[in-house]
This record gives structure tokens, C-alpha cells and sequence, in this order.
């Protein structure tokens, strides 16, 4: 079987998704694999003589869709899989032509908030937001299979895009497995990785962590990741003198995990962030905004879980001041790296993505529902 991995971009959750998928099937020796977009900013390695570069620039890039549509059908891939919002435009497009096109709903638009999100208790999006939604159903009808890693997402779909169930299936998202080093004592070095965008809610953190009483004179924070927030961040840290250093984007992320203590996550709005299943993975607790998929992520038998509501920056302080002051960091580690091992290892992620592919294929009943939890 060959599969064909669509990217328009170089960096960011999809592409992270793509490399260690890809790099997983092939190292199971049952498929041929070819990832066709952007040079990979992290992981590149791992798909070296499996990757085949072209270009998308945008949305309205129609000569680059159709050269990335030759490109696909030149190779003859057996499942075409687009792994971001532009890819699957580009992979709709070949629905015709190509018999199993897949895609991967990795999460909505920036301006969606959680409430709307979940039950639409609040003012919706912008007219834009809703445009691209309404394309979002459209690509959902027309590829055979729309893969969604969280439960919450699929419900979404189905509700809000009007996606048949038949039509969707669960897998979660893998990452690296890197050691186990779980913290040794108390939480003392917090580690927060994302784009410096609203949604991100880093200013939030810094003002949770800036409340009296929350951050111990010995912890410190490290801010991973750049955007347009940088100047902004770095404004309230001062409010935190020689406490927060700020790497900028960084490719050795799980590294940079294992020599903290602990993760942050203070989003509005996720999915089911990688940065979460690497820290857990890693061993290290983790204080997070109750939003997507995070609770179902965190909730493991015997860790306690940091949750609070998104935005809500009293709420995230208090959740900080409890893991710092905790003293069983180290066996909550623990627990959530066993369950990380078990749910997000790069090897469940590839069989549960073989399943689904042959499932797929047109000798097979195409409508039937595909189950992988």
C-alpha cells in the first residue's frame, strides 16, 4: 500500500503529527510512505528519502494545487491523507479522480471561542470564521474519512458542520516517546511551549504567575515558542525580574521538556495539543485550561488534575500555587507517562491508521463506521 501525506505548512501540530506518523509506518515495513509539502522545520530526519517538496502559498494558490495534484497522482498512492486545513482543499479537489482521500481535522479557526465551541452558549465567530467552517463541511463530505483525535471535536463536526457520524473517525495524536524523568521534588521549573497568539494565552500566565503568593521565590518559567505576543510577554516577565527566559521557536521541544520540572498550557481553545501528550509522556505534571480535549488527556487514575476554566487567570493561579506547593509531582508524573505510553505512542497511532486506510479502500464498504477506541 502507498500513502501519500499532504502538507501546505512547515511547522506547528500537523506537521509535528505527519513526521512521526509517517516515520512510524515506515518502520513497520508493511506500507510505502511519501510526505509531499514544505521542508519540515522539526523532523525532517526522519522522513529523508520519503519526502517530496512542493509548494501551496495559500488558499487561492490554484497553480500550486495543481502541482501538488499532479505531483500526488504521478506517484499513485493508494490513500492520499491531507493533514491541515489547505491540504484538505487541495485533496477534495482529487475526490474524483483518486479512490480513498483522508483527511485530519486538527482544530477550528482562532476566533472560535470554547463556550461556542461546545454548545453555542456564546456570540459565534466572524463572518470569515463561518466561511471557512462552512468550507471545513465541505471538505468533511467530500474525503472518505475525516480523522478527528479528540472525542470532543467529532461531536463539533457532527453538530455544528452537520458531518455524519459515518463519516468520522477517532485517533489520537502521537508523539516521540522520549525517557520518563519525572520531577525529583517540588515543581520549581515550569515550562510553557506554544505560539505567542492570543489563543495561546501566554499574557494570562504571566498575570496568573505575576498574583502574590503564587510563584515560589526559587521557580522560574521558560516561555518556548515566538509570535506576535513576544513584545507584550516580555513586558509583564519584567514584573517577574530574572524569573522567565524566553528561547523563541525551538526544534528540540521534548528535550527542553525533560529539563523541566512541569508544563503549562493557559489556551482559550485546543484540540488535543502534542505539547500535552509530550510532557506526560516526559513524566511531568501539568497544569492546563479545561478546554477540547485537555480533561479527557489528563484525567488519569491516580494524578490529580490542575484544571481551569479558559481565561479565567485567578482560577490558573490557584491551580499553579497547588503544584507548587505539591508533594506527590513525581508519582503524578509517573502516572500520566504510563497512560501517555499506552494512548500517544507513535506505533498504537500507526496500526489504528493502517486499520482505517484498508477500511477504507474501495473493495471494502466505504460508509460503514470506523472504530478505534
Amino acid at each position: 500500500m502507498r500513502i501519500a501525506y499532504l502538507l501546505t505548512q512547515d511547522r506547528g501540530g500537523p506537521v509535528d503529527v505527519t513526521v512521526t506518523l509517517a516515520a512510524a509506518l515506515l518502520a513497520s515495513n508493511e506500507v510505502d510512505v511519501r510526505v509531499f509539502g514544505p521542508p519540515p522545520a522539526r523532523g525532517a530526519e526522519l522522513i529523508a528519502g520519503h519526502h517530496e517538496q512542493l509548494t501551496v502559498a495559500r488558499k487561492g494558490d490554484l497553480d500550486g494545487a495543481r502541482r501538488a495534484a499532479a505531483a500526488l497522482r504521478a506517484w499513485r498512492p493508494d490513500v492520499v491523507h491531507a493533514q491541515d486545513r489547505r491540504a484538505g482543499l487541495v485533496a477534495a479537489r482529487l475526490r474524483f479522480r483518486h479512490p480513498v482521500v483522508i483527511q485530519t481535522y486538527h482544530g477550528v479557526p482562532d476566533d472560535v471561542s470554547e463556550s461556542w465551541f461546545r454548545d453555542g452558549s456564546s456570540p459565534g465567530p466572524s463572518a470569515y470564521t463561518m466561511a471557512v467552517l462552512a468550507a471545513d463541511a465541505f471538505v468533511a463530505r467530500a474525503t472518505a474519512r475525516t480523522i478527528v483525535p479528540s472525542v470532543e471535536m467529532g461531536q463539533f463536526l457532527r453538530r455544528r458542520l452537520r458531518v455524519s457520524a459515518n463519516r468520522l473517525a477517532h485517533i489520537d495524536n502521537c508523539v516521540p516517546l522520549p525517557a520518563c524523568t519525572p520531577p525529583t521534588g517540588p515543581v520549581r521549573k515550569l515550562a510553557f511551549a506554544g505560539v505567542l497568539v492570543p489563543r495561546k494565552g501566554v499574557l494570562r500566565l504571566l498575570a496568573a504567575l505575576a498574583t502574590p503568593g503564587t510563584m515560589p521565590p526559587d521557580a522560574t518559567l521558560t516561555i518556548i515558542g515566538d509570535g506576535p505576543q513576544r513584545t507584550e510577554a516580555a513586558r509583564l516577565a519584567a514584573h517577574l525580574p530574572g524569573k522567565v527566559t524566553f528561547l523563541g521557536f525551538r526544534s528540540d521541544v521534548a528535550q527542553l521538556l525533560q529539563e523541566h520540572d512541569a508544563l503549562v498550557l493557559a489556551s482559550t481553545m485546543e484540540q488535543q495539543p502534542l505539547v500535552v501528550a509530550a510532557a506526560m509522556a516526559a513524566g511531568k505534571p501539568v497544569v492546563a485550561t479545561n478546554t477540547g480535549g485537555v480533561a479527557d488527556m489528563l484525567t488519569v487514575q491516580g494524578a490529580p488534575t490542575y484544571l481551569s476554566p479558559p481565561g479565567d487567570i485567578q482560577a490558573l493561579a490557584t491551580n499553579l500555587r497547588a503544584l507548587f506547593s505539591a508533594r506527590n509531582a513525581g508519582e503524578t508524573g509517573r502516572r500520566l507517562a504510563a497512560a501517555a505510553r499506552t494512548r500517544f505512542a507513535p506505533e498504537t497511532s500507526a496500526q489504528q491508521h493502517l486499520t482505517l486506510y484498508r477500511a477504507s479502500l474501495p473493495f471494502r464498504t466505504r460508509e460503514s463506521p470506523v472504530r478505534n477506541r
